[in-house]
C-alpha cells in the first residue's frame, strides 16, 4: 500500500527511474516491450491483435488506453518532445502547501505575506512583526509554525541557526542532545569544539557521535534546494487537445516501458520445489503483480484526475488561462471519488500539455474571489491576474490601480483597489508613478 501511495505521486522522469529499480531488484519482473526507444513512424504504424492486447493489459503497466493511430505525427512529435524547463520558486512550492491547509482566509492571507517575504535562503527578508503590523504576536507566531511545518522544513525563520532547531524540533527520530548542541552551543559546534560541548552536557562519545551524525543531515539553508537558478527539465505526463470539437486526452506512456512477468517464474510458480525456492518464486511473483497493478492504478486515477479537470475547466481549455475558473482538491476528489490527499499526491509534479502551453496539474486548482454578475459567478484569483495583465498592456498609457479597478467593475468583476495593486505586485508590473516616474 505504501508503493502504491508513492508510485501515485511520482512524476514520470521519476517513475521510469522507480520502474528500473524495480526491474533490477525483482527477478520476477522483466520488461516486455521498450517504447521509448521506438521510432515515431513505428509506433503509429503498430498493430496489436486482441489476444496480445489482453496480454498487455493483463500483466503490464499499460493500463489499456486506445492509442489513435491517425493522430498527426507533428503532434505526436510536439507532445514527446514536449520537456521545457520550469524552474519552481520556493514561494510556489510554500503557497500551494499553504492553500491546502484548513485555516481561515486571514490566517492565509498572513502566510502569503510572510512566504513573499522569504528570501531563497528560506529566511525572512524584512521583521516579521513589522511586515504584519496590525494582526496579534499570537496569530503571527501561529501562522508562521505553519509555514515551518511546510516542505521544506525550517524555513521562516531569522537564519540558519533557527532553521537547525526548527528541523530537529520537527523531526520525532532527533537524536539525543541534538536540539539542545543546535539551540545552546551552536557556536561551540561552529568552532569544532565538540569536546567542550560534550563536557557541558554530560553526553557519552556514543552519544556525541550519533547527535553530530544527526545535525551533519540537516539543511542550514532549506530553501536554496528551490532556488530559481536551478533549472528543472519536466516531461508532460498527458495532452490534452482539441480535435474535431471534443476534448482527446492520452497519456504519455510511450515515455514508460511495458512490464510483464517473466514467463521462467510464471513457469517455476506451477512446478513443485523445495520450501524455500517455492517461497521465493511466489514471493518475488506476488510482489511483481502488487508493482504492476500500482502503475496502473496510478496511470487510471491520473486520467480520472485529468477528465473531471478538463470538465471543470472546458473554458480554459477551449479559450486560454485568463478563463480558469476556481476550483478545489475537493471538487475533483468528489467527482473521481478518491480523498482530496490523493488529489493533492497526483496533481505534484505531473505535468500537462494544453493548446495554451504545458502545465502543472495543480495550475488548475485555484482560489477565488466574489464576483458581482447576475448570476452569482465566481473568478479564480489566477484568472483575474491574467484579466489584469492584459489591460495594463493593452494600454499606452499609464494607469494607476484605481483605473483597472473601475475596468474590472465594468466586466462584472468588483475588486478592493489594493487587491488590484496587490495582484499587479505579483505580476511584477510597475505602478503607475514608477511608470510615470522610473
Amino acid at each position: 500500500m505504501i508503493q502504491s501511495i508513492r508510485l501515485m505521486s511520482l512524476p514520470l522522469q521519476e517513475l521510469k527511474d522507480e520502474i528500473q529499480l524495480e526491474i533490477e531488484a525483482n527477478p520476477a519482473l522483466e520488461v516486455v516491450e521498450d517504447r521509448s526507444t521506438m521510432s515515431l513512424e513505428s509506433i503509429s504504424e503498430e498493430r496489436v491483435s486482441d489476444s496480445d492486447a489482453q496480454r498487455l493489459f493483463e500483466n503490464s503497466s499499460d493500463p489499456g488506453f486506445s492509442r489513435s493511430n491517425d493522430d498527426d505525427s507533428d503532434s505526436k512529435r510536439m507532445f514527446l518532445e514536449g520537456a521545457i524547463t520550469s524552474p519552481e520558486t520556493l514561494q510556489e512550492h510554500l503557497l500551494w502547501q499553504l492553500r491546502l491547509q484548513p485555516i481561515s482566509s486571514t490566517k492565509r492571507e498572513l502566510g502569503e505575506r510572510l512566504i513573499q517575504n522569504l528570501d531563497a535562503d528560506g529566511f525572512h527578508k524584512e521583521d516579521p512583526y513589522t511586515l504584519c503590523r496590525g494582526s496579534s504576536t499570537e496569530t503571527i507566531d501561529q501562522v508562521m509554525a505553519i509555514v515551518r511545518g511546510l516542505e521544506p522544513v525550517g524555513v521562516c525563520v531569522r537564519d540558519f541557526r533557527e532553521s537547525l532547531v526548527v528541523q530537529t524540533m520537527a523531526l520525532p527520530d532527533a537524536a539525543p542532545f541534538a536540539l539542545e548542541i543546535v539551540r545552546d552551543h551552536i557556536e561551540l559546534l561552529e568552532h569544532g569544539k565538540h569536546q567542550e560541548i560534550q563536557k557541558r552536557l554530560r553526553m557519552t562519545d556514543d552519544e556525541m557521535d550519533a547527535a553530530l551524525s544527526f545535525i551533519k543531515a540537516l539543511n542550514p539553508f532549506p530553501g536554496r534546494q528551490y532556488s530559481a537558478e536551478e533549472t528543472r527539465y519536466v516531461t508532460p505526463d498527458v495532452q490534452v487537445k482539441l480535435k474535431e470539437g471534443e476534448f482527446v486526452i492520452v497519456i504519455n506512456d510511450e515515455e514508460i516501458p511495458v512490464i510483464g512477468i517473466n514467463p521462467f517464474f510464471d513457469r517455476l510458480s506451477s512446478e513443485k520445489h523445495d520450501k524455500e525456492t517455492s517461497v521465493f518464486v511466489k514471493d518475488n511473483i506476488r510482489r511483481a503483480r502488487w508493482f504492476i497493478q500500482s502503475i496502473q492504478q496510478r496511470n487510471r486515477t491520473l486520467l480520472k484526475v485529468v477528465r473531471s479537470i478538463v470538465e471543470f475547466q472546458r473554458p480554459f481549455f477551449a479559450r486560454g488561462p485568463k478563463y480558469l475558473a476556481p476550483l478545489t482538491l475537493k471538487d475533483i476528489a468528489s467527482e473521481v471519488g478518491v480523498h482530496e490527499t490523493t488529489i493533492s499526491r497526483i496533481a505534484g509534479k505531473k505535468y500537462v500539455q494544453t493548446d495554451w502551453g504545458i502545465f502543472e496539474l495543480r495550475y488548475f486548482f485555484t482560489n477565488s474571489i466574489s464576483g458581482s454578475g447576475s448570476g452569482g459567478s465566481r473568478f479564480s484569483k489566477s484568472g483575474v491576474k491574467q484579466v489584469i495583465k492584459e489591460i495594463i498592456e493593452n494600454e499606452t498609457n499609464a494607469m494607476s490601480d484605481q483605473d483597472i479597478t473601475d475596468i474590472l467593475a465594468r466586466k462584472g468583476i468588483k475588486l478592493a483597489r489594493r487587491t488590484v495593486a496587490k495582484y499587479r505586485g505579483e505580476l511584477n508590473m510597475e505602478s503607475s508613478f514608477g511608470r510615470k516616474h522610473g
